[in-house]
């Protein structure tokens, strides 16, 4: 797991929970509870305590465990609270989930609303393998859009069902729908898609 270190207290852990946070264009590396100080002040929000919660496992369609690991973010006069999967070296792959709430708002309030949404979309299964090739496994797909990582490349990947999915094999998947109309619709990753 890679480390990342503080910039304003120095602290150390993993990348995950470390934000690149800019101002006035000079750029920090800040661990969320830094940036939630910094936040804090800024949006004159009192008394804020940080929350952090623990990983956790939820099992998908398929019986397979994923381990979330969760962290919160003061945005002004918004609580962000976030859960992603850490899918091996592979930063884009994994699912991840987001709830909004008040500054105010009770973590374990948010908490409970992000679990919800989480266990509805892991138990939720959009792909199938047949003959060793992903294909759509009924006629919705939800997922998110990810940069490909490629510095030279213009082409975005797709997250489904927690696996990354180039965007020639999403291509390819589609073609089974030849002919057929679709809808395309985008979401804020704190909204319900």
């Amino acid at each position: 797991m890679t480390q990342s270190r503080c910039d304003r207290c120095s602290a150390t852990g993993p990348a995950h929970d470390f934000i690149s946070a800019g101002s006035n264009g000079t750029w920090r590396v800040l661990c969320s509870r830094c940036f939630n100080s910094e936040m804090a002040r800024f949006a004159d929000v009192h008394n804020f305590q940080h929350p952090s919660f623990t990983p956790l496992h939820l099992r998908d369609a398929d019986g397979n465990d994923h381990k979330f690991h969760f962290r919160s973010l003061l945005l002004g006069d918004q609580l962000s609270l976030e859960a992603f999967e850490l899918a091996g070296h592979d930063e884009f792959a994994g699912y991840r989930f987001q709830v909004l709430g008040e500054a105010g708002s009770e973590p374990f309030a948010l908490l409970g609303r992000l679990i919800r949404k989480m266990k509805r979309a892991v138990v939720t299964k959009h792909l199938r393998t047949d003959s060793g090739s992903l294909q759509v496994a009924e006629t919705t797909l939800r997922g998110r859009i990810e940069g490909n990582g490629n510095e030279n490349g213009n082409r975005p990947c797709v997250v489904i069902d927690g696996r990354r999915v180039e965007w020639n094999d999403f291509g390819a998947m589609l073609l089974a729908f030849e002919g057929w109309q679709f809808r395309l619709e985008m979401f804020d990753p704190s909204d319900e898609a």
